[in-house]
């Protein structure tokens, strides 16, 4: 799903970035096709075969919960547009980047396992993203670097959290870190 949320970004900045130099647009849609795409789905498909990791059977919040939880941060982020609008930002991808936060901040918390905590770290990155391109269509480079930048470290350093936590634990559970001691 990261891979095919990836590839609507990418579509999505294709279609919406028509005012930005074309450096800064090659630069935008490399990091959206190659990063957001294709790497970063590689690598979290590597961690869950090397650590067997399995779905999630027992999540902290029951899912009917969590879709009521989730369709009120929706109805929420459209109620708060709504206030704040005239701004001179794009209300539907201001929505969408709103709501893709909540969704991101509410996996994290939400789950247990870390993998689920990196996949929502992705998709408040992804909402980061939609925000950017809803506040003006003018994004600069640094803004997208760093961007990269924090993916990229944050997924690598939880790679290597999850890794050290499969080897000590045999498990990925967020409850497992609570047994550690020094």
């Amino acid at each position: 799903m990261l891979a095919v949320q990836g590839f609507l970004l990418f579509l999505l900045a294709f279609i919406q970035l028509v005012n930005v130099t074309i450096l800064n647009l090659v630069f935008i849609l490399l990091e959206t096709l190659v990063f957001k795409t294709i790497a970063l789905p590689l690598f979290i498909n590597y961690i869950i075969r090397k650590n067997k990791i399995t779905r999630e059977t027992e999540p902290f919040v029951s899912y009917f919960i969590s879709l009521l939880i989730i369709t009120a941060a929706i109805i929420g982020s459209f109620i708060l547009v709504q206030q704040i609008q005239g701004l001179g930002y794009d209300t539907l991808f201001f929505v969408v980047a709103l709501s893709t936060l909540f969704l991101g901040l509410y996996v994290i918390i939400s789950r247990g396992k870390l993998l689920t905590h990196i996949m929502g770290y992705v998709v408040l990155e992804n909402g980061v993203f939609i925000l950017s391109l809803a506040v003006g269509n003018e994004m600069p480079m640094m803004v997208n670097t760093g961007i990269l930048i924090d993916i990229f470290v944050s997924v690598l350093v939880m790679g290597i959290f999850i890794n050290k936590i499969g080897d000590v634990f045999n498990n990925s559970d967020t409850q497992a870190i609570s047994q550690m001691k020094d």
